[in-house]
């Protein structure tokens, strides 16, 4: 017995229609995740926008600090001998000589952990006192020295002052700069939305370099003209 031919029309119909519906679902579908590809892509880029800026913020005053410490250590090194040449002629002022020494190996250690860590505030105002407390010391030792005429005439007291003076006019525009750098960086991670970025990837504050007594802002007087 003949079996009844089969209606391949409707089938191919059927077929045609099932893949025209999922044409017609697919698309939207596909537009979709293209723009929500698009989307992604865009926040991506503008959060590794933020994230760079504030990392190069962050270098810069790192940067500004390391010519600070440049700086500050030529001044240690000053002062030493500073101490040395004056010791032969104020016999009779040794506590002012050993504070001034003292003072300094303080400011030189809180400057190492400045130096290891830039714009930490802990670090930084541990750094301000001592570097206002060494200028202080210095302040008392070049007013002293004044009542001796010898020591005043010394060649080599005044190289040592002459380069002391410039390294602390040097310390102060290297300041300068450390901190007209951090005040970019704190300003750029306060702002919205740098500041969901920043606080997402802990940059946190940084610390101005300032010494908050206003007698200790000037450098000491060391000329004995």
């Amino acid at each position: 017995m003949k079996q009844p031919p089969q209606d391949t029309g409707s089938s191919d119909s059927d077929t045609e229609n099932n893949k025209r519906r999922k044409e017609q679902f697919m698309s939207p579908l596909l537009i979709v995740l293209i723009v929500l590809a698009a989307l992604a892509l865009v926040v991506v880029l503008f959060v590794a926008g933020i994230y760079n800026k504030l990392v190069g913020l962050r270098n810069r005053f790192k940067n500004a600090f390391a010519q600070i410490d440049v700086q500050l250590k030529r001044r240690y090194d000053l002062i030493p001998n500073l101490v040395e040449t004056a010791k032969g002629y104020l016999k009779h002022e040794r506590g002012t000589l050993e504070a001034v020494i003292a003072a300094r190996d303080a400011a030189a250690s809180a400057n190492t952990g400045a130096a290891a860590n830039p714009g930490d505030p802990a670090a930084m105002k541990k750094l301000a006192i001592a570097e206002g407390t060494l200028t202080g010391t210095l302040g008392r030792l070049f007013a002293l020295s004044e009542a001796y005429p010898d020591l005043k005439a010394n060649a080599t007291m005044l190289s040592l002052m002459e380069e002391l003076t410039s390294t602390e006019n040097k310390v102060s525009f290297s300041r300068q700069a450390y901190n007209d750098s951090v005040m970019a960086y704190n300003t750029q991670r306060e702002v919205f939305p740098s500041s969901l970025i920043a606080g997402t990837f802990h940059f946190t504050a940084a610390e101005l370099f300032a010494i908050e007594e206003p007698q200790q802002r000037e450098a000491p007087k060391v000329s004995f003209a």
